[in-house]
């Protein structure tokens, strides 16, 4: 699973307000032709993220090539089950990627189209944000 080999403080502030506006760095296709582009904000959890990278690899039977554009770089905490409150913020629990809605998550290339976006599709499912299928527009 995708998460940093080392981070400045073990814990972070969960600051949900960066979750607002529109992306302006990582919103065109770069790489591939077919991209999966965020519609709504949210967190992605690297779990989520390699679910569906998992997806398109196997229904495309591992041909073309394929970009993650997105990586987990924020650590999200929990605390145990029935602990009362107080004593402090939880441990590590598990680490997140933010995207903002027009955030390029996957690309791909190398297949046929048709396919492509069926892999695409099927990847959308596997992910807490809506997003969308697009081509390059040239």
């Amino acid at each position: 699973m995708l998460q940093p080999k080392r981070t400045k403080y073990r814990k972070l502030h969960r600051l949900r307000s960066q979750n607002k506006g529109v992306a302006t760095r990582g919103s065109v296709i770069s790489f591939g032709e077919i991209g999966l582009k965020a519609v709504t904000a949210g967190e992605i959890t690297a779990r989520q993220i390699e679910a569906a990278r998992r997806t398109i690899a196997r229904s495309v039977k591992r041909g073309g090539k394929v970009w993650v554009r997105i990586f987990p770089d924020k650590v999200l905490t929990a605390k145990s089950g029935e602990v009362p409150m107080g004593s402090g913020k939880g441990a590590p629990d598990k680490w997140v990627a933010q995207v903002l809605p027009g955030k390029i998550l996957f690309e791909m290339s190398g297949v046929e189209e048709e396919l492509m976006r069926k892999a695409m599709k099927l990847a959308s499912y596997k992910l807490c944000v809506k997003s969308k299928v697009i081509g390059t527009e040239i």
